[in-house]
């Protein structure tokens, strides 16, 4: 399995209670030895007018010339200049999962990002920026976005809505909260089935924040972390479906507890992928 990397993705120095900015070097840091990972950096970041496509032109020149705070709240420079790769990777990685079948981005920060607005450590909506490159290049029909962070993609369906895109289907977890989680878990599959039994390409947010511990989650156990992310990679895998994914939320302290729960992913996904049962 690729994980679609280059050191310009992550940011240094960003003081935030979210993690991300610097979360892409920790994981790829502990997953580079593990067998079956194959660290791939051979790609080119997204240019602005990639992602002019799906958000204000204005806003994204402001973003990135730090005249405009960003989805953490600040201007640094650091952090703008990494915007480019971290939805640069995402977008790699779904070209490569739909010659492949699978790839991760080590990326996080994209489901808040509206058309013109920053939130919840979200600047620039890699989900939809994919979405959008991969119909203009006709590589896709229908896009089944998977969002299993503990929150609202409120500005996924934003830009969903305000460009009338009709060929991205989106199922969240959030819609799920107070759930019966054994019950919903049970069912996952079938509900899966019920929604991207089409899909082209799956696009999924791994989310470590809905776990039990996490100061802004408190929703599922490590198995049933497990046992979600199963369920996705296995309905992928049985139906022949690519899947690329990211990381998404996860702000337990030590960083170490968000780092195992994304390792955990990475051991779902090649379990579902490379081992045949």
């Amino acid at each position: 399995m690729k994980v679609v990397y280059r050191k310009e993705q992550t940011s240094l120095g960003n003081e935030s209670f979210s993690p991300s900015a610097g979360k892409p070097a920790l994981f790829v840091d502990l997953i580079k030895s593990k067998p079956g990972i194959e660290i791939f950096s051979d790609w080119e970041p997204v240019s602005r007018e990639d992602l002019y496509l799906v958000h204000d032109q204005a806003h994204v020149d402001a973003i990135l010339e730090c005249r405009k705070s960003n989805g953490f709240g600040n201007t640094l420079k650091s952090v703008a200049d990494s915007l480019i790769y971290t939805n640069g990777s995402f977008y790699n990685a779904a070209k490569i999962a739909l010659k492949e079948g699978i790839a991760v981005s080590p990326t996080s920060g994209f489901h808040h990002a509206s058309y013109n607005q920053v939130m919840g450590f979200c600047t620039f909506n890699g989900l939809m920026v994919t979405a959008v490159l991969l119909k203009r290049a006709k590589l896709i029909d229908e896009i089944g976005i998977i969002d299993f962070d503990e929150h609202w993609g409120n500005g996924t369906m934003d830009i969903i809505r305000r460009l009338d895109i009709d060929y991205v289907k989106h199922m969240a977890f959030s819609d799920q909260i107070g759930s019966d989680y054994d019950v919903w878990l049970q069912g996952l599959y079938a509900s899966l089935e019920d929604n991207f039994q089409n899909s082209t390409l799956l696009l999924y947010q791994a989310g470590a924040d809905p776990h039990i511990d996490d100061p802004l989650g408190g929703e599922l156990t490590t198995e049933q972390m497990r046992l979600r992310d199963r369920n996705v990679f296995r309905f992928a895998h049985d139906n022949k479906i690519p899947i690329a994914w990211n990381l998404a939320g996860g702000y337990q302290k030590p960083i170490e507890k968000v780092l195992e729960l994304h390792f955990n992913t990475v051991e779902e996904c090649l379990g579902a992928f490379l081992i045949e049962n």
